[in-house]
């Protein structure tokens, strides 16, 4: 793990990835092998940085997906997979791993280029899902079940299997950390599945499907589609043959994938975003708290799930704050995240901006001001990509849309509070309940309000960091379930209990 060389800033040339104006492509992979969409269609995947088209993959629709369920059916039912033992699937997980550092300059450039994100953060998300495969690869056989006791005369066991086939629907802001979140332990619990990530960002995904065949998992068990999510998504959410859909993306989406989904009675995972407090104290250290504040709400240009994007300051230290916080979000260097020294990328499309700036200005119509950003940047080099500067808003109350919507961009809010109880108040005045900081040098406090917020991860005194071995997910309309963790193995397995008579003799109860 170390630094990656941004002088070498261009995607591979390998079987899944078509030239710019390449009228075919191979890109789905199902059965194990890479092949073209059956409606012979294509898409262009554009650089966010100048729009430019970076490569093109296949356009995959319902029949393809409902090929690739036939063939994680089949290797689930037929396929000796599911009935390997649970060390050699770890071994597959820790080679999976291996891989993974081997190629990690690569899928960093990859991952850069597809999302705009930088080059420094690509190389990070390589560093977590590493961590992430190992950590279910140690997990992988050290459950086998439990005994459970029972009357003399009787065995009872509980034993894990695999859930079968699992729909694995991703977003485009983190398309490789997210798939492994749901891809390691389904691989860890026995399960086959078919993968469909964010039509946008589809790079990195087959990266990792590529990487998980040369690891040695069989032919059938790890499937991929590209595509529209109406046209090659849905089918997962409906289909019978699926048995889990797991999903990360937006609330809207969600729904409708839960009420398809309910045709068929299927699991469900849902991690569906959140609209994240960061609550300062006065007691703590200004410059280190806006330091944080802003890594909360402008990391990947705030395309974040948990992005701290709902500032709630104290009055005594508001000004100050705010101040130095817009002082410090008009000095970030945006730009093309394969360049040096550039902490903000593109935002990921044309379309994406767009909200982005809608949400900005419905801002100041219900009465908040902007100190910071609000604005595409000046730089003509930049003109050509879908950037836009960091945004700070003050005069913010909870009544206001873009306090209370997911904005998804680097747009942050500040609002003001006076008692602990009101922050607890305000930071719990939210539909969803994904993640929240704390900052107070007051160690009773920071524990009380940690307590007190109704959300699935809670910072004090930080913001962002997560372990493989802790559960991530939200409360409310966040989601449903837990990925990482023990929690987000439990996702893919299914809980059977097994009793044995060890000396049947009639009962005679009906004679």
């Amino acid at each position: 793990m170390g630094s990656v060389n941004q002088s070498n800033a261009t995607l591979p040339s390998v079987p899944y990835l078509s030239a710019p104006g390449t009228a075919t492509a191979t890109s789905l992979y199902i059965d194990g092998e890479w092949r073209a969409a059956k409606n012979g269609r294509v898409r262009e995947i554009l650089d966010p940085a100048d729009a430019s088209v970076l490569t093109v993959v296949s356009e995959g629709d319902r029949a393809d997906t409902e090929a690739a369920i036939a063939a994680a059916r089949r290797a689930f039912d037929t396929g000796e997979w599911r009935r390997t033992d649970a060390a050699h699937r770890g071994r597959v997980l820790d080679r999976i791993a291996d891989l993974l550092q081997r190629d990690r300059e690569e899928i960093a450039v990859m991952e850069s280029l597809d999302t705009g994100k930088t080059i420094e953060e690509g190389g990070m998300d390589v560093d977590d899902v590493t961590d992430v495969f190992r950590y279910y690869a140690g997990l992988a056989d050290k459950d086998a079940g439990r005994l459970v006791s029972a009357p003399e005369g009787v065995h009872s066991k509980v034993v894990y299997e695999p859930v079968g086939v699992c729909g694995m629907i991703t977003p485009w802001n983190y398309p490789l950390l997210q798939l492994a979140w749901k891809m390691a332990p389904a691989i860890a619990a026995g399960n086959t599945m078919v993968i469909k990530p964010s039509e946008v960002t589809p790079v990195t995904t087959a990266k990792l499907v590529e990487l998980s065949t040369e690891a040695g998992v069989p032919a059938g068990v790890v499937n991929l589609v590209l595509g529209s999510g109406p046209e090659a998504g849905a089918p997962l959410s409906e289909h019978p043959d699926v048995d889990l859909i797991s999903f990360t993306g937006g609330l809207v989406t969600g729904r409708r994938i839960m009420a398809a989904a309910s045709e068929t009675v299927k699991k469900t995972a849902l991690e569906l975003g959140g609209k994240n407090p960061n609550i300062i104290f006065p007691d703590v250290d200004l410059d280190t708290a806006v330091d944080y504040a802003l890594n909360a709400a402008f990391f990947h240009s705030g395309q974040v799930c948990s992005a701290g994007a709902r500032l709630i300051v104290h009055d005594d230290i508001h000004d100050a704050f705010t101040t130095e916080l817009a002082r410090r979000a008009e000095a970030i260097r945006i730009g093309r995240g394969q360049d040096e020294g550039v902490r903000c990328g593109p935002l990921v499309s044309a379309e994406h901006r767009a909200k982005v700036e809608k949400a900005v200005a419905r801002g100041v119509q219900e009465g908040a001001r902007i100190i910071a950003g609000g604005r595409r940047p000046d730089e003509a080099e930049l003109r050509d990509g879908y950037f836009y500067r960091p945004t700070v808003f003050v005069d913010c109350d909870r009544s206001m849309d873009i306090v209370q919507t997911e904005v998804f961009g680097p747009v942050v809010t500040v609002e003001r509070f006076e008692t602990e109880e009101q922050a607890i108040e305000l930071g719990n005045d939210t539909d969803y309940g994904l993640s929240g900081g704390v900052w107070t040098d007051d160690t009773a406090r920071g524990e009380r309000v940690a307590a007190a917020l109704r959300h699935g991860t809670v910072w004090i005194n930080d913001y962002g960091p997560y372990f493989p071995g802790a559960e991530w997910g939200g409360f409310g309309r966040s989601g449903i379930g837990r990925e990482l963790g023990l929690a987000g193995l439990d996702e893919y397995r299914e809980a059977k209990h097994v009793y044995r008579n060890l000396a049947p003799e009639p009962q005679r109860w009906f004679g």
